[in-house]
């Protein structure tokens, strides 16, 4: 392998195979192919964040038209699309190793896709809510094979350039969302909202088969039954605490059973794990420090910057009585930000490494997040806008580098398991953050403060019940900017990166 990445011009002579072991779709460094799996990539990844961000704007419609208040069943409508993906991405990352990237990619297309037709012709909520649980297995399927198909397209030089781009389509996605939710929900009805990924969709099957070769990969490992199944109990569970934790209250019978069950299940995990050949989880990934470090960062990084999207809109709503369509508006700066910023510092990361690029755009996050929790009732929109933007430049600065890293660390073999810890703590760091920035703006009171200044009832309590949802809202933005302070750290003990020598062999076929 030594001998050859000294001779580029050998190297350049050799044929290059149409497919590679461990389910790759293309050959790393092949320029045939690596922009177009990027494109196809971007449709899945499209769909998912734009689904993940369309629905709670239409929740009120949905509620009225199935007869149900806006605080009950109907919020399942979100919790059982987050459960569901947060229960099998892992296991879909490790599908993707053992059967083939595209076979799961293609999976996970056709069930959003045909779950989305589900969605919006349901004649109950239930039938809603069932056919919401299958599109999150549709989007864990895409979410989870996404960045590896992207990573195993692009030699090592360019990784974080590509990741960088693919960032753009996150930021689209969830910019997007709730401005088309609303006009749909506006101008036809809910229903829209879901037919609207049946185009996308099929665009993304007929690109996927146009684009994608090999077929299902013949792998003589044995899936494991028993750790897919304790993994989605555990991670299902859990999910499903953190999201009614604050609602139901902590120390209710039903958040104490879920999170038993999840925890006992995870527990458990490991001890299966250990006895059979192939596990589900491939627990020697994190034996590698940059690996570990860098999802501890994704995390700790997820846990504090998804509460701002959580937050804002009752800061916007309820504080400063903005309407709907305004907040909207107001929360774009951040992906915007993402989606101008994460290309130029994926490619930065290309040539100087990921470690610096990653801690300090979580320390420009940290200092935001600060900024942002001394916001008050007579803020500008311009204090507004400009403290949003700070921490989505923050935001593109850490993302792309660090998944890069994360992605980076993991031999080729174990892309789509990687690519499944990335998904996952994603999504739980997403649920943790709702559960912990709400836990501490309702536990000061902020969240009745809230729902009384909301309603026009508040009277001469209104000076009152202002400074005590800036105090909530002060604490739980704090709380979040400590946790970015503690990714930093884990950004920056994750070492020297170390490339695998495949990927610098693939390196060199392309210079």
């Amino acid at each position: 392998m030594k001998q050859h990445a000294q001779n580029p011009s050998t190297l350049s002579s050799r044929p290059v195979p149409s497919s590679v072991p461990g389910g790759q779709i293309s050959p790393p460094g092949a320029s045939n192919n690596k922009w177009a799996i990027l494109i196809v990539a971007a449709i899945g990844t499209f769909m998912a964040t734009l689904d993940s961000s369309i629905v709670n704007i239409s929740l009120p419609s949905i509620a009225h038209e199935f007869g149900v208040p806006l605080s009950g069943e109907v919020e399942w409508v979100v919790i059982a699309y987050l459960v569901a993906t947060a229960a099998i991405m892992l296991t879909a990352g490790r599908l993707a190793d053992m059967l083939g990237k595209k076979v799961i990619w293609v999976s996970g297309l056709i069930i959003f896709t045909v779950s989305s037709a589900c969605c919006g012709l349901a004649p109950t909520l239930p039938i809603l809510i069932i056919a919401r649980a299958v599109q999150g297995i549709g989007g864990a399927l895409t979410m989870a094979v996404g960045p590896a198909m992207i990573t195993g397209a692009f030699p090592t030089h360019e990784r974080g350039r590509a990741l960088g781009l693919n960032a753009i389509t996150v930021s689209l996605g969830i910019s997007v969302g709730p401005v088309l939710g609303g006009f749909l929900t506006g101008a036809l009805s809910w229903r829209w909202i879901f037919f609207v990924n049946l185009p996308m969709g099929i665009i993304g099957l007929i690109a996927t088969f146009i684009v994608l070769k090999g077929g299902i990969q013949h792998n003589e490992a044995h899936f494991d039954p028993l750790g897919a199944l304790l993994l989605a109990i555990g991670l299902a569970c859990i999910t499903a605490a953190l999201s009614f934790g604050v609602e139901l209250g902590w120390l209710s019978p039903l958040i104490l059973t879920l999170l038993s069950i999840g925890i006992l299940s995870l527990l458990a995990l490991p001890y299966v794990e250990m006895h059979v050949g192939t596990p589900v989880i491939v627990l020697s990934l994190l034996k590698n420090r940059v690996f570990t470090s860098s999802i501890l960062s994704l995390l700790l990084g997820t846990l504090a910057l998804f509460a701002v999207g959580f937050m804002m809109p009752f800061y916007l709503e309820e504080l400063r009585g903005f309407s709907t369509q305004l907040s909207g508006l107001l929360l774009t700066p951040m992906p915007l930000a993402i989606a101008f910023i994460a290309p130029f510092s994926g490619a930065l990361a290309d040539r100087i490494g990921t470690r610096w690029l990653a801690a300090g755009g979580l320390t420009i996050c940290c200092i935001g997040l600060v900024l942002v929790s001394f916001l008050n009732a007579h803020s500008s929109i311009f204090d507004i806008v400009w403290r949003l933007f700070l921490i989505g430049v923050g935001q593109a600065i850490f993302q792309s580098p660090n998944n890069s890293a994360l992605l980076g660390a993991a031999p080729r073999e174990h892309q789509g398991s990687a690519s499944g810890f990335l998904a996952t703590s994603r999504t739980i760091g997403q649920s943790v953050s709702i559960a912990l920035a709400g836990a501490v703006f309702t536990s000061l009171g902020g969240a009745t403060a809230g729902a009384i200044l909301s309603s026009g009832k508040s009277g001469i309590q209104t000076a009152a019940l202002q400074q005590t949802f800036v105090n909530s809202f002060h604490a739980a933005f704090l709380t979040c900017a400590g946790v970015a302070a503690i990714g930093i750290l884990t950004s920056l003990v994750r070492g020297k990166e170390v490339r695998h020598s495949t990927q610098k062999a693939e390196a060199a076929i392309t210079r």
